[in-house]
């Protein structure tokens, strides 16, 4: 169960409902500890004064900005003066499409949930509503001493929230593209060449088929070296190489999609994959297709060896069948 870290009230026109909010996302990146080279013993960093090289205690330090040339100390309970005041609520002023928000407004997203079950009836009354109109809440909220702007939109079963930038923290994008778009415009027919080639790579939008294949390298790494394996180097991708003649690429690349969606080399099965090519999660899933014994208890090693070997017993028995 995710752990709530705030609890307050959604309040639209006169209806408030209790809600707690939750992170919708989780970081699995892998943290690293530092160390002293040759030795098991941790790095730890200290606050010196940088003139004098003194450790400084925490009490004796204070936030400070150079203002004109001046430095100027400002105390924490000066900060605390002027911080938004701790607020329970999340007051929606207004209602927008949500199309008509552009995504780099958005900027984390959370999960609100009904305080309890008597307040199901209220939640899923919003929720509803502005699905079926699909209009978002603007609305402000503290948190943690910090004001923010937020959406709360309806999706599938709950309310999301999403935290949002200010206007003047958005950048503009014409400082770094300027009027290249009414320099360098493309020709009729490179703009139905590039059409096509898009039209015969869309697809249905599925996350799951997206992983972080770097965190599980590293995890992969890290296996190999308390085993004693030596690690496994990657292949450098190659250089990609610069657009000589635009027409030309974009014919290609229609060519190269047209082969793709007639006959291209059927995917290898799924039996047959190279386990090591897989990561954690898939070889999990694929010892528990196997009904391999044990798995939760292996370390990926042992793993990759006990799939391989089970892949390779029920091909063969499957290549037998065939055979007679």
């Amino acid at each position: 169960m995710p752990r709530k870290i705030w609890t307050g009230s959604i309040n639209f026109g006169l209806v408030t409902i209790p809600v707690g909010l939750y992170a919708a996302t989780e970081d699995h990146s892998i943290q690293f500890h530092q160390y002293e080279r040759g030795t098991t013993d941790r790095v730890r960093m200290k606050r010196v004064n940088e003139r004098t090289g003194d450790e400084v205690g925490y009490n004796d330090i204070v936030k400070g900005r150079e203002v004109g040339g001046v430095l100027v100390a400002v105390e924490p309970s000066e900060l605390d003066e002027i911080a938004p005041k701790l607020s329970r609520t999340i007051d929606i002023n207004t209602f927008v499409d949500l199309n008509a928000i552009d995504p780099v407004y958005f900027q984390k997203t959370y999960w609100l949930a009904p305080g309890s079950k008597e307040h199901f009836r209220p939640y899923n009354l919003l929720r509803r509503a502005m699905d079926e109109t699909n209009q978002v809440g603007i609305a402000t909220f503290v948190m943690r001493g910090r004001e923010y702007l937020t959406a709360v939109r309806a999706e599938d079963s709950v309310l999301a929230l999403n935290t949002m930038f200010f206007a003047d923290e958005i950048r503009d994008p014409g400082e770094l593209v300027g009027d290249a778009s009414s320099v360098a415009k493309p020709s009729d027919k490179e703009i139905q060449m590039a059409t096509m080639i898009i039209e015969s790579m869309s697809g249905d939008w599925e996350p799951e088929q997206y992983e972080d294949t770097y965190t599980a390298r590293v995890e992969k790494l890290l296996e190999d070296k308390a085993e004693g394996r030596a690690p496994e180097v990657e292949e450098a991708p190659a250089e990609p190489s610069d657009v000589i003649d635009l027409t030309e690429a974009l014919r290609r690349s229609v060519d190269q999609a047209r082969r793709g969606r007639g006959g291209q080399v059927p995917r290898q099965r799924d039996e047959e994959q190279d386990v090591s090519a897989l990561s954690k999660a898939e070889l999990d899933k694929k010892a528990k297709e196997l009904g391999i014994k044990g798995r939760s208890k292996m370390k990926r090693a042992d793993l990759e060896a006990a799939v391989a070997e089970s892949q390779g017993s029920a091909s063969g028995g499957r290549r037998r069948r065939r055979a007679s």
